[in-house]
């Protein structure tokens, strides 16, 4: 019994306490998300946010500057937003 124990507690620390936290960063991004702020979205799409609809999980996204291309998303197809240090890598 001890064993089994000691494996649900390894089990916990290893897998399901990272996860939750990185859940909670990703509901906090999506959170604060904002116009003007640079995203990526899950299939790659890179653009600059122009409109936040929390109530309907929705975020429109201009993808194209010289024609003002607009796609509607949710936010859940958000993989991450693009910082400063994230130019500077490139």
């Amino acid at each position: 019994m001890v064993p089994m124990a000691i494996i649900m507690v390894l089990f916990y620390f290893m897998i399901l306490r990272p996860q939750k936290n990185k859940d909670q960063t990703f509901r906090s991004m999506i959170e604060s998300l904002k116009e003007k702020d640079r995203v990526v979205t899950v299939g790659g799409i890179h653009g600059v946010v122009t409109n936040v609809q929390r109530d309907r999980d929705e975020v429109t996204v201009r993808i194209d500057e010289s024609t003002g291309t607009k796609i509607r998303i949710g936010t859940s197809a958000i993989a991450r937003l693009v910082t400063d240090e994230d130019k500077e890598k490139k």
